[in-house]
């Protein structure tokens, strides 16, 4: 069996392992022993315990607070500045201002509706797509993905609340298989495993052998759920608004190796706390002189959709990554 961005999934580990020495302190170190590690993830379940109890819009506009506090003071609120106003040199400094602001309290709704996904999703009837306060868009193209037998790539964004997708393909009963990156601290890890698992379909970490446990569920019928909107070093740098940023090209691979359909899907966050869900018909992939698709070509129409979705909503995209590589303005 072939799999596409073998070699990647090969030398992620070791570069990841070669980024996390390099210039490591005593300190680094410490904060890295199990025993830290355990620590933290005590203290953070005792804080998902505080706010599960606490209550879903209750936390929320807490949590709202603290980032309209603390988010200027981190250095991915300059980041995220910075990629707005790269992005929309056409806007005002006030409307520039809006989105970040729009961008850190979707930040504050996802961070706390993660914890909430099973109460959230709990009264969701496929059969009513359009009622309640998660609604459904692109039905016939769900049914038709179940129902016909084949795989497909899905590809999606940090947009609004994107978790909610995974959830609701699995209330549809769409076999899905899902790559995700997970937390630093395995002791947490475990526990978001644990959450993610009874929701939504099989997750695969981004981890040496991820690529062949992708195509292995892809040829038993899975669906590839994919989020294509963060940087990716040594990807395909391709346009996103203008300039060129180094973007996994994975989606494409496995759509050129499966010659499947290829569709796209986003949430939109409504006004009181509602999420719309939308599945796309399938994107018609370019394909080279051999018939096959074109795997940079590809990337960039995907990449091209994402804008889209982005220009569309740019308050609830997740601007605090850094996603292009060349330096930014002061």
């Amino acid at each position: 069996m072939t799999v596409p961005g073998t070699e990647t999934e090969q030398r992620s580990p070791r570069l990841k392992r070669a980024r996390r020495n390099r210039g490591s302190t005593p300190f680094r170190r410490f904060v890295r022993s199990q025993g830290v590690e355990r620590l933290v993830a005590t203290v953070v379940r005792g804080l998902i315990r505080f706010v599960r109890r606490v209550g879903r819009r209750r936390a929320t506009a807490i949590v709202s607070v603290l980032s309209r506090v603390i988010g200027p003071l981190l250095p991915e609120h300059k980041t995220a500045a910075n990629n707005i106003a790269m992005a929309f040199p056409e806007k005002s400094e006030a409307e520039r201002a809006a989105i970040l602001r729009g961008c850190w309290a979707n930040f504050a709704s996802v961070a706390v509706e993660f914890l909430f996904l099973e109460e959230m999703t709990a009264l969701f009837d496929p059969a009513t797509p359009d009622q309640g306060p998660i609604t459904v868009s692109g039905i016939a193209q769900f049914v038709k993905l179940r129902d016909d037998g084949r795989t497909a790539v899905i590809f999606t964004a940090h947009l609004a609340n994107w978790e909610m997708l995974g959830v609701i393909a699995k209330k549809f009963g769409l076999a899905t298989v899902l790559p995700y990156r997970a937390p630093s601290n395995a002791h947490f890890a475990e526990d978001l495993l644990a959450e993610r698992d009874a929701l939504m379909g099989l997750l695969v970490p981004n981890s040496r052998g991820a690529a062949f446990e992708i195509a292995t569920a892809m040829e038993g019928g899975a669906h590839l759920g994919m989020l294509v909107d963060q940087k990716l070093f040594g990807g395909l740098r391709v346009p996103f608004f203008g300039h060129l940023a180094p973007t996994n090209p994975l989606a494409a691979r496995f759509a050129r190796q499966f010659d499947c359909p290829v569709h796209g899907a986003r949430a939109i966050r409504l006004p009181d706390g509602r999420l719309h869900l939308e599945l796309t018909p399938p994107v018609e992939m370019p394909r080279d002189a051999e018939g096959l698709i074109d795997v940079a070509a590809a990337t960039t129409k995907i990449t091209a959709v994402v804008e889209g979705w982005v220009r569309e909503h740019p308050e609830q995209w997740l601007w605090l990554h850094d996603r292009w590589t060349f330096p930014r303005p002061r």
